[in-house]
């Protein structure tokens, strides 16, 4: 039986996209890691979000707004998955303000020991902090290219992209690739400090 010490989170609301979800769900903890969804939970202790394609319900009860930075290096890997997630997480009642998922975002990027990983769609998170991602490798959905260009991203035209501590992927259905590639920079990274 495998000992959960190590942590990934994937951020998520509704529309998610059903196949990637369930299959970090199964992938993560296989691999000896706990699987944190995190969201705005808007003062609630929970929130049922539904998947994009069948409308599955999916329970999460983890906020990441009030997730301190020492809880936040807890975890090995932040995911921002594909689907409408990130659209629905750029929202922000103060239009001079930040989305909350977007100073989370911010507070990561500052940490180059938390691997980051956005797939498919997910950049969308990124307009606001643009700044962050500006001049790096990455792959976005095709639908992005223009996003991708006005972020200042330099466009690699492959399924998943490593650049140091970023990992993008193309698509939702790039799940396996993607998680196969943040695994193996995670197992990389651990056998380097024992």
């Amino acid at each position: 039986m495998l000992i959960m010490s190590k942590k990934i989170a994937v951020l998520i609301e509704s529309d998610y996209f059903e196949k990637e979800i369930f299959y970090y769900q199964f992938r993560f903890p296989e691999a000896g890691y706990e699987l944190h969804l995190l969201s705005r939970l808007w003062g609630q202790n929970a929130i049922t979000f539904t998947g994009h394609e069948y409308k599955v319900p999916l329970e999460c009860s983890e906020s990441f707004e009030a997730l301190s930075d020492e809880l936040l290096d807890e975890f090995d890997a932040l995911i921002v998955p594909s689907g409408i997630v990130a659209d629905r997480l750029r929202y922000t009642e103060d239009i001079n303000a930040l989305p909350p998922a977007c100073r989370l975002l911010e507070r990561a990027f500052a940490n180059p020991r938390l691997l980051k990983g956005i797939i498919c769609h997910g950049m969308w998170l990124m307009a606001p902090i643009a700044h962050l991602v500006e001049g790096r490798k990455a792959v976005v959905h095709n639908n992005l290219l223009g996003d991708a260009k006005a972020y200042g991203i330099e466009y690699v035209d492959q399924d998943v992209v490593v650049d140091g501590d970023l990992v993008t992927a193309r698509t939702g259905m790039h799940c396996h690739l993607f998680a196969q590639k943040i695994l193996q920079l995670l197992e990389e990274r651990e056998a380097q400090h024992g």
